[in-house]
């Protein structure tokens, strides 16, 4: 079961590592984006109705990171251009992919989707035990491997990476060097909207293969939680994405193999964990974030 269950927790999480990276991008520009569960939503659907019409699973992916990009959008001109409330404007911007998505996607539920199909590594998905939890996956999940790392690198190694966290730290430096810290953030906010769309199109298109209204049920918020208390760091962000998408692995196991616990107490398991977890790191965690971060933008 344990194998199952690391397997699933990866699988599983990809979605939340790519939304995650997502918002980390948004909040290192200092931007809370919780419009990030919508945009999620947008890219599943997108993903899914793209790839059923053209036949092209790819096609749809492409599809979803658009889609995600297109919603973020909304955010971006009602925070940086209206000087709306970040959070106020973020769960507006949910509710709008809720709405959105329930009722284009009404026709699509239950349909047939062409999957991103699983890859095994020659030779490395042979491994007892480590090939099917690490080396036997979707595409996405091998690129979200390779994503956090990146990300790692380029905050903290590049110049596009100290001039993306200096719009969160001190955005009046930026101008007046010439850069402008309102593109910065429409850049950020456009990319991790982006990568929302992409979680969610790993989400319906390889990992669960449908559609459902809601299907994302709270990975969003659930991304925007993790980077803030994995202190903006993206290694620790996967880890809490993975550690989520593993209770969801448990809670599924338990429940396909017997066990006499409420069904609902079961499907509260991820969250509960996260919450555990949350609140045990908070003291050392919630500190340290963007100095802009939350606050109104004037520029």
């Amino acid at each position: 079961m344990i194998e199952a269950v690391l397997t699933g927790a990866v699988a599983g999480g990809t979605s939340i590592v790519f939304a995650g990276l997502g918002e980390l991008t948004c909040e290192r520009a200092g931007v809370i984006n919780l419009g990030t569960e919508g945009s999620m939503l947008c890219g599943a659907l997108a993903a899914y109705v793209v790839g059923i019409n053209t036949g092209s699973p790819w096609l749809g992916v492409l599809a979803g990171i658009a889609a995600g990009a297109l919603l973020a959008s909304v955010h971006a001109v009602m925070v940086l251009h209206r000087h709306a409330n970040q959070i106020a404007v973020g769960l507006v911007v949910t509710f709008l992919g809720t709405g959105l998505t329930s009722l284009f996607g009404q026709d699509y539920v239950g349909k047939g989707v062409q999957p991103l199909e699983s890859w095994a590594i020659p030779g490395l998905s042979k491994l007892p035990f480590l090939g099917t939890v690490l080396f036997d996956h979707d595409p996405l999940t091998y690129l979200s491997f390779v994503a956090v790392p990146l990300v790692a690198w380029g905050l903290w190694r590049t110049r596009a990476g100290l001039i993306l966290r200096s719009a969160g730290e001190g955005p009046e430096v930026l101008e007046i060097y010439g850069t402008s810290a309102r593109k910065v953030r429409w850049i950020a906010l456009l990319v991790g909207g982006g990568l929302a769309g992409l979680g969610g199109a790993q989400l319906s298109t390889a990992a669960t293969l449908n559609w459902s209204e809601g299907m994302t049920v709270g990975r969003g918020f659930v991304a925007v939680a993790l980077v803030i208390f994995a202190g903006w760091h993206p290694l620790k962000l996967a880890g809490g994405a993975y550690l989520f998408s593993g209770a969801i692995a448990l809670q599924l196991q338990l429940q396909a193999r017997g066990w006499e616990i409420s069904r609902y107490l079961l499907e509260s398991l991820p969250y509960v964990t996260v919450l555990v977890v949350l609140a045990l790191l908070s003291n050392r965690r919630i500190h340290g974030g963007p100095a802009a971060l939350e606050k109104v933008f004037e520029g």
